[in-house]
C-alpha cells in the first residue's frame, strides 16, 4: 500500500494503540478478521481470547473498574453481540467505562435480514451511553476518539461501535487523532463552603459513598477529612472498598441483608452527603429508605452526571463534580466546630462491629468463619470477586475491605460475573491475590472461563459454594409459596473433577476445619485453584433457613 494508506482494521488498531489500550478481551469472529490481522502487528496490545462473549464482556467491564480506562471487548455480529449484552448492562448500572466493538455484516447487505444481522443502535440503545456504526473507514479516528470520551466523561458507562466487515478491509488515507484525555468536573469553592457549613452544623450527619470515578487517593482523602470530625460513613451497594472498613468512622454498608440499626440511622439523620452514588433501589431498600422526591434530611448530592442530580431525589445542594475532584477539594477543609457527637459515632461503630461478629448456623460448614479465614490469610490488597446469590450476603457482611478496588461485584446483581472478572483482575494485577466466591448456579454460568484462566496463567482461587439449589430464588420461593418447590433444584457436576479437567488444582471441603489448610495450599501453589464448599441447602442467609421461612407461613 502506498504512502499512509491503511485498511480500516489497521486504522482501528492504530487508534486503539494511540489511546494506550494494552489489552482486549475477545471471542474471534470472521466479521472482524481484518482487525485481528492488524492486531498481529501490535504486540503491545495483548489479546485475551475467552470462551464466551459474556465472559469477555465481564472481563472488559472489570478492566474498566480496575484501571479507570475504558475496557475493550471485541466480538462478532449477531449471537456474539447478544451474548456480550450482559456485560454492557453491568457497565451501565455500575458506571464503568467500556467500549464494545462488534464485527458487523457488510454494508451492501444491510436491511436484508442478512446472516446474523442486527441493528445495534436499536438493540443496545438503553444499555449504552452511545451506539454507532462506522460506515467510512476514514472516520475511524473520529469515532474512536468520541467513544473514549463518551465512555469516560460525566457518568462513565459503555459505548458500542459496530464495524461492517467490508469497511474494515477498505483502504484509505487518514490522519490519526491525538489520544483521548480524561476531563474532570470540579466543584466550585462555593459548593465546598456550603457542604462544610451544612455538615458541621448538623447534629446527625452521614456520608454515603459509591458510584464511579473513585480511586485510592479519593478514599484516603475522604478518610483524612472525616478523621477530624465524628461524621460516620457508609457505602452504597457493593462499594465496600471505597472506605476502610476498619476505620473508626465506618459504620456499615447498604444493600442486601442490611443491618436494621443502620437503616434506622439513615432515617434519623438530619443531613445526608452522597458522594458518587445514584441511590438505586438496592441501596435504598427498594426506594423506601429515603423519601421521594424530597428527602426529609438536608440532602447534598455530588455526582459526575448532571442528569442524575434531581433524577429521583431533589437535593438541597446539587454538585456536578467527579467524586475524586470533590473529595480533593474537601479533604483539607475543616470546621472550627462540629455539632456531631463523638459518643454517637462510637455507638454506631460498635453496632457495626457487633453485626460483623461471627455467627453459628446448623451444619458442619460455617461460611462466616471461612470468609474471616480468607481475610486473615490474605493481604489488604487482595481482590475479592463475586456475582449473584445468597452467598454474597455472607461475603458482604463478614469480609472487611481495607483498600479501594479490592471488591469486584456487580450492582446489577448479574449471575456468572465473579469468575470472568477475577481472571481480568489477575491479568491486570499479577502480583495480587484474587479470590472468587461463587454459588454453584453462579459458577456454572461461566465455568468454561476456567480454560481462559489456565491458558493465560491467571492463578486465581475459586471458592464454589455448592448447595445444589438456586439459593436466592429458593429463598423468595419459600417465602412467597412455601413447600411448592419448582425450578430451583440443580444437578451439579463434580466441581473438583471439572477443575482438574481444565488442568487446575482442586479440593473438596465439607467442614470448616478443612478449609484453612486447603486455602493455604491454594495460596502456595502457582496454579489456578478451585475449592468446593458443600453447604447444606437449608442454610440460606445468616438469618434465614428454608424451615424458618416455612414456619413464618404456618
Amino acid at each position: 500500500m502506498p504512502n499512509n494508506s491503511r485498511t480500516g482494521g489497521q486504522i482501528l488498531v492504530d487508534a486503539l494503540a494511540i489511546n494506550h489500550v494494552d489489552r482486549i478481551f475477545s471471542i474471534p469472529g470472521e466479521s472482524f478478521l481484518a482487525a485481528l490481522d492488524a492486531l498481529y502487528d501490535k504486540p503491545q496490545i495483548e489479546l485475551t481470547t475467552c470462551r464466551h462473549e459474556g465472559g469477555a464482556a465481564y472481563m472488559a467491564e472489570a478492566y474498566g473498574k480496575l484501571t479507570g480506562k475504558p475496557g475493550i471487548c471485541f466480538v462478532t455480529r449477531g449471537p456474539g453481540a447478544t451474548n456480550a449484552s450482559c456485560g454492557l448492562h453491568v457497565a451501565m448500572q455500575d458506571s464503568t467505562p467500556m467500549i464494545l466493538l462488534i464485527g458487523q455484516i457488510a454494508r451492501k447487505d444491510m436491511d436484508r435480514e442478512a446472516f446474523q444481522e442486527i441493528d445495534y443502535r436499536r438493540m443496545f440503545g438503553q444499555v449504552a451511553k452511545w451506539v454507532a456504526q462506522i460506515e467510512d473507514a476514514s472516520r475511524i479516528p473520529e469515532y474512536l476518539n468520541r467513544a473514549f470520551a463518551t465512555a469516560s466523561s460525566g457518568r462513565p458507562g459503555p459505548v458500542v461501535l459496530a464495524l461492517p466487515e467490508d469497511m474494515l478491509t477498505d483502504i484509505t488515507e487518514v490522519s490519526d487523532a491525538n489520544p483521548w484525555k480524561q476531563v474532570a468536573i470540579h466543584p466550585s469553592a462555593e459548593d465546598i463552603d456550603k457542604t462544610l457549613e451544612t455538615l458541621s452544623t448538623a447534629s446527625r450527619p452521614l456520608i454515603i459513598v459509591g458510584g464511579g470515578g473513585w480511586s485510592e487517593a479519593t478514599r484516603l482523602g475522604l478518610q483524612k477529612f472525616v478523621e477530624q470530625s465524628a461524621v460516620p460513613v457508609v457505602n452504597s451497594f457493593r462499594c465496600q472498598d471505597y472506605f476502610d472498613n476498619e476505620h473508626p468512622n465506618y459504620i456499615g454498608d447498604l444493600g442486601i441483608g442490611v443491618n436494621p440499626a443502620l437503616t434506622e440511622r439513615i432515617r434519623e439523620a438530619d443531613c445526608l452527603l452522597v458522594i458518587g452514588a445514584r441511590l438505586g433501589d438496592m441501596t435504598t431498600a427498594g426506594f423506601e429508605l429515603i423519601d421521594i422526591p424530597r428527602p426529609k434530611q438536608t440532602f447534598i448530592h455530588v455526582h459526575s452526571g448532571a442528569e442524575e442530580l434531581g433524577h429521583i431525589y431533589q437535593p438541597d445542594l446539587a454538585i456536578n463534580a467527579t467524586s475524586d475532584a470533590f473529595v480533593a477539594a474537601l479533604k483539607d477543609r475543616q470546621s472550627s466546630q462540629w455539632s456531631t457527637s463523638e459518643e454517637n459515632l462510637l455507638r454506631a461503630r460498635k453496632i457495626y462491629q457487633d453485626w460483623n461478629a461471627s455467627i453459628q448456623v446448623e451444619g458442619p460448614l460455617q461460611l462466616c468463619e471461612i470468609i474471616k479465614t480468607v481475610q486473615i490469610r490474605t493481604d489488604d490488597d487482595t481482590i475479592i470477586c463475586n456475582g449473584a446469590g445468597n452467598n454474597t450476603g455472607w461475603l458482604h457482611r463478614f469480609y472487611q475491605h481495607r483498600r479501594y478496588r479490592t471488591q469486584l461485584a456487580p450492582t446489577s446483581g448479574t449471575m456468572g460475573y465473579g469468575l470472568p472478572v477475577a481472571i481480568a483482575a489477575k491479568l491486570v494485577h499479577r502480583d495480587k491475590t484474587v479470590v472468587v466466591f461463587a454459588g454453584d448456579g453462579d459458577f456454572m454460568m461461566n465455568s468454561q472461563e476456567l480454560a481462559t484462566a489456565k491458558q493465560y496463567g491467571a492463578n486465581i482461587i475459586v471458592i464454589v459454594v455448592n448447595n445444589g439449589i438456586y439459593g436466592t430464588i429458593r429463598m423468595h420461593q419459600e417465602r412467597e409459596y412455601p413447600t411448592r418447590v419448582i425450578g430451583t433444584d440443580m444437578l451439579n457436576p463434580d466441581f473438583c473433577a471439572l477443575a482438574k479437567a481444565y488442568g487446575m488444582e482442586a479440593e473438596l471441603v465439607i467442614n470448616t476445619e478443612q478449609f484453612e489448610p486447603a486455602f493455604n495450599r491454594a495460596l502456595e501453589t502457582n496454579q489456578p485453584t478451585l475449592i468446593e464448599l458443600q453447604l447444606d441447602p437449608q442454610v440460606l442467609t445468616p438469618t434465614a433457613t428454608i424451615d424458618s421461612l416455612r414456619a413464618l407461613k404456618q
